[in-house]
C-alpha cells in the first residue's frame, strides 16, 4: 500500500486533503472564512481582521490572491459595491461550501490545539519541573 492510500479518507475531497493534512499550510484561510461568517466584507476590512487575529505581518497581494482562488473553488463570492463615492470596490461573502469548509477547517484546528497543548506541557515539564510534593518534604 502506498503512503498515499494509507492516508486517503474517502469522505474528504482530494483539495482538502492537501490543504489540511499535516500542518496547515495556509493558515490564513480559515481566518478569512472565519472573517467572512455572517458578514459581507471589503477586502481591506479583511486585511485588518487578519492583523487583529495576530497576523504579523500581511502582504495584501497574498490576501487579494487567495480570496480569488477561494472565490474560483466556490468557497467565497463577491460582487462589486458601488453605492458609495469613489472607485466601486469588491464585497466578499461566505457560500455554503466555504461554511463547511470552515468547519473541516476548525475541526482540524482543534486537534492541533491538543497536540500543541501536549507539547507544552511537556515542554514546560522539561525546563520548569514541577516542586516536589511539600509533604515528602516535611517527613
Amino acid at each position: 500500500m502506498s503512503a498515499h492510500e494509507e492516508n486517503a479518507q474517502p469522505d474528504r475531497s482530494a483539495k482538502e486533503e492537501k490543504t489540511i493534512t499535516g500542518a496547515p499550510k495556509n493558515l490564513m484561510v480559515p481566518f478569512l472564512l472565519l472573517s467572512l461568517r455572517g458578514w459581507n466584507v471589503h477586502g481591506y476590512e479583511l486585511i485588518q481582521q487578519l492583523i487583529k487575529f495576530g497576523f504579523p505581518s500581511i502582504d495584501q497581494g497574498n490576501v487579494y490572491r487567495t480570496l480569488r482562488q477561494l472565490e474560483k473553488e466556490n468557497m467565497v463570492k463577491s460582487e462589486w459595491d458601488t453605492s458609495t463615492g469613489g472607485p466601486a470596490k469588491r464585497i466578499y461573502s461566505l457560500t455554503d461550501a466555504g461554511e463547511q469548509y470552515l468547519n473541516t477547517w476548525a475541526s482540524s484546528l482543534e486537534q492541533y490545539q491538543l497536540m500543541l497543548d501536549r507539547f507544552f506541557n511537556m515542554y514546560a515539564g522539561f525546563f520548569m519541573p514541577s516542586k516536589p510534593d511539600q509533604s515528602k518534604e516535611e517527613k
